[in-house]
């Protein structure tokens, strides 16, 4: 607990959503209905940490692989949330596109989320490769898109650990 108290408290959190359909709708200039995005969003604020940006991509292993570089590379990021593409169809890339920029991971992450999962839809939570690891001092968290599961990592892993992660990413 007494690194729990030690942690830092203002962090920053990017926010990357990939969905090939609703990149498609920002392109055309369509309303985005991104509710795991803003749900997100809406959690963070509310554990009095800070949004840095919002980013949209596509299903593009390439896009988001140079993304999260990028990102990796900020200084004001603490942490980066990824929703969407944690699937197993052959348009899921984001746990590839992340997995080989992260220099420690965080298997409990995947472990837990997977079993509290399982509490809540039966044996479908296999189906889910739910990510999370440490790079370049940062946390970074994949997710999958849908709003219940962003809701149960968010509320129940992410916020009650994310100070005490990036103290330790930090050192």
């Amino acid at each position: 607990m007494k690194h729990k108290a030690e942690a830092p408290e203002k962090l920053k959190v990017a926010i990357l959503t990939c969905s090939d359909s609703k990149y498609e709708n920002l392109k055309k200039g369509e309303k985005i209905n991104d509710v795991s995005g803003d749900l997100i969003e809406e959690l963070i604020k509310k554990a009095g940490y800070k949004v840095h940006q919002r980013i949209l991509l596509p299903d593009n292993l390439v896009l988001i692989k140079e993304k999260v570089k990028e990102l990796l590379y900020l200084k004001d990021v603490d942490a980066i949330i990824i929703t969407g593409g944690t699937g197993i169809s052959h348009k899921d890339v984001t746990i590839e596109a992340v997995n080989e920029l992260i220099e420690k991971a965080l298997p409990g992450f995947g472990e837990l989320f997977r079993k509290l999962s399982y509490e809540k839809i039966g044996s479908a939570a296999i189906l889910t490769r739910a990510l999370a690891g440490v790079a370049k001092s940062k946390a970074i968290f994949c997710l999958p898109g849908s709003p219940n599961a962003v809701n149960l990592a968010v509320s129940s892993l992410i916020i009650p650990e994310l100070t005490h992660i990036i103290k330790h990413a930090k050192e």
